[in-house]
């Protein structure tokens, strides 16, 4: 594989895919990527990659492609649909499957890869759109000890910290659950919290000062409520995100008879989010249904 060891593609360029690929390219990559967007290829060969809009076309002679998509449907259909990348791919090369999906899809993608002699290696990823870009990631990463060996220099390029959760596909995505789980909440409450302060006609600026130096705090808050204080809901991460994945949270909770109140609760602010017409704006409109249901005036 000396031929392609250099060579990448990154199916999905979107604000974290597409600053992947950027980051791979100025760390001396190959780098073809695949989107069905014009506007987001042509993104990537202004920075220097090569773009298609064939999955199949991008992930020829490539020792990895990374698939930065949405959710395990999709992820399906990069691998298996139409001009799907399983049967471009080289024997012995490595799919690395960021998306956030629920532990059993990764297990079975991985089972059905790997027998065709193509590694698979579940790698979620957390960190949104500027870490991407700055190639400072998480990745949450579980896999045979081939599909790292193969994966190692691509993840090291994209990430600040690769945890290596096990041997098997599926730890993973178990762990982003958690994660997801945590994040979701998080994003929530700070949204009720901001939204109580403007309804309390606080200065909003102060409390976000004031909370992100105090205890209260969280990764959340500060990285959220700024696009609250600009009145500015352009979508980094979408209220359907969250729905899709507190979504796969309930499932997995309900299949362990577990408890999981507080992801319900928020569970339900992003569906009333989705059904005011928000599910595509960013996650942080979560603020503006508490500002409805209150009365609150926000910037």
């Amino acid at each position: 594989m000396t031929n392609i060891s250099r060579k990448v593609a990154v199916i999905g360029l979107g604000s974290m895919g597409l600053g992947m690929a950027k980051t791979l390219v100025s760390n001396g990559w190959d780098v073809a990527g695949c989107d069905i967007s014009a506007k987001a290829r042509d993104a990537l060969i202004d920075a220097g990659g090569s773009a298609f809009d064939s999955g199949a076309a991008a992930a020829k002679n490539r020792c990895a492609v990374l698939c930065v998509v949405v959710n395990s449907k999709q992820t399906e259909a990069i691998l298996w649909g139409e001009k799907g990348v399983a049967k471009a791919m080289a024997p012995g090369s490595v799919f690395v499957s960021c998306a956030t999906m629920a532990p059993e899809y990764a297990r079975n993608f991985a089972a059905r890869l790997e027998s065709d002699g193509v590694h698979y290696l579940d790698a979620p990823i957390s960190g949104g759109a500027l870490k991407a870009a700055s190639g400072e990631l998480s990745v949450m990463a579980s896999g045979s000890a081939k599909a790292f060996e193969c994966a190692d220099e691509v993840l090291e390029a994209i990430s600040a910290k690769i945890h290596c959760l096990g041997d098997s596909a599926g730890a993973g995505s178990s762990v982003k659950m958690i994660n997801q789980l945590l994040a979701g909440v998080h994003i929530a409450a700070a949204c009720e919290a901001i939204a109580l302060a403007a309804k309390m006609e606080l200065d909003l600026q102060v409390v976000y000062d004031v909370i992100c130096n105090s205890a209260g705090n969280s990764w959340m808050f500060e990285n959220r409520v700024p696009h609250v204080l600009e009145g500015d809901y352009s979508p980094l991460s979408s209220v359907e995100i969250f729905i899709k994945d507190l979504g796969i949270v309930h499932d997995i909770a309900h299949s362990k008879h577990f408890p999981a109140p507080l992801s319900a609760a928020a569970l339900q602010m992003y569906l009333a989010a989705a059904g005011a017409g928000m599910a595509k704006d960013d996650d942080s409109s979560l603020a503006r249904i508490y500002a409805q249901l209150s009365g609150a005036k926000l910037p």
